[in-house]
């Protein structure tokens, strides 16, 4: 009886038919993608964090509330559309919501996106009408509406990392934990850093600095998921992490320099670098976080070129020589 092949003879030594990657690579287009993304986390951030303020009873929070209930229509006004123009075909948003598939990130985030615009759109609509009539009665609605809106509003800040992390694109099915939590932490910073600039032109000073706590706070939770996520990658064999151009290039200068990197040196050195250094840092932050998507994104058609990258990681560990 011959003898079963050892290991090693198994190996994958990273050659391919001609060359010829295993997979396609996603058909978003990156930008436009990217920017949905962007504005769904920054939008589902911006909802919770007002939420909270008034549900913990924030002190002078009245402006941060409101301003937090208007900015998350950002996603249905601006986002939806966007992601409607990437599926080239209107009818197909239509078919997802003619069904619900509880297996399916596509679906599940479908349905999130409807019910936050549904909730955010009621509550700012009677935020409005408080506003401009100085009732009191739709205070109350928009208070009953805010909660359903954080909630659904947490979940569209990171379920598009479990949607990409479904893919066979290697890059992003490599680490999905990690990827969550990038984009997570990114949203909340991105929502806490464009509060914060409107709390500084016409809010609270004081406010405004609670916000960049929270701010830099979510940035370190992002800083250690992006470690996270290299190790991971560099452990899996992904090169395109790391070598992907002009990918690594948005992802690691723009997402982790200019995004997290940067608002810490502002924060920390102050007047020395910038005149207003806070509000300096709520920008780069915005910008870092859009630069975070579009890099993920881009890196991720990278590795799916790559062939070597998606017959890694469908290889075993025990028989690739990473374990």
């Amino acid at each position: 009886m011959p003898e079963a092949p050892s290991d090693t003879a198994r190996r994958y030594d990273g050659t391919t038919y001609y060359g010829r990657p295993q997979l396609n690579q996603a058909p978003f287009e990156n930008l436009v993608v990217g920017s949905y993304v962007f504005i769904a986390g920054l939008s589902g951030a911006a909802q919770m964090l007002a939420t909270l303020a008034e549900i913990c009873g924030v002190r002078h929070s009245a402006g941060l509330v409101r301003r937090g209930r208007y900015l998350a229509l950002l996603a249905p006004v601006v986002g939806a559309p966007l992601l409607i123009y990437d599926l080239h075909t209107p009818q197909r948003f239509y078919n997802m919501l003619r069904i619900f598939r509880r297996t399916s990130p596509m679906s599940i985030g479908t349905w999130l996106l409807m019910g936050f615009s549904a909730a955010s759109g009621a509550a700012a609509v009677c935020q409005a009408a408080a506003d401009l009539f100085g009732w009191r009665w739709p205070r109350r609605f928009a208070r009953a509406a805010q909660v359903p809106a954080a909630i659904t509003g947490a979940g569209l800040a990171t379920y598009t990392a479990g949607l990409l992390s479904a893919t066979s694109t290697p890059l992003w099915a490599a680490a999905p934990r990690a990827l969550a939590v990038r984009f997570g932490s990114s949203s909340i910073a991105a929502g806490a850093a464009a509060l914060a600039l409107a709390e500084r032109r016409r809010g609270s000073p004081r406010i405004a600095r609670d916000l960049d706590t929270i701010k830099l706070a979510a940035l370190a939770a992002e800083f250690a998921a992006a470690r996270a996520s290299t190790a991971t990658y560099r452990r899996k064999g992904i090169s395109a992490a790391q070598t992907a151009i002009p990918a690594a290039v948005i992802e690691t200068l723009g997402g982790q320099g200019l995004g997290v990197l940067v608002p810490f040196a502002l924060h920390l050195a102050g007047r020395a670098l910038v005149r207003r250094p806070a509000s300096a840092a709520s920008i780069a932050t915005l910008i870092g976080s859009l630069c975070l998507r579009v890099g993920v994104m881009s890196a991720g058609d990278a590795s799916a070129r790559n062939p070597q990258d998606s017959l890694r990681l469908a290889q075993p560990e025990h028989l690739s020589g990473r374990g």
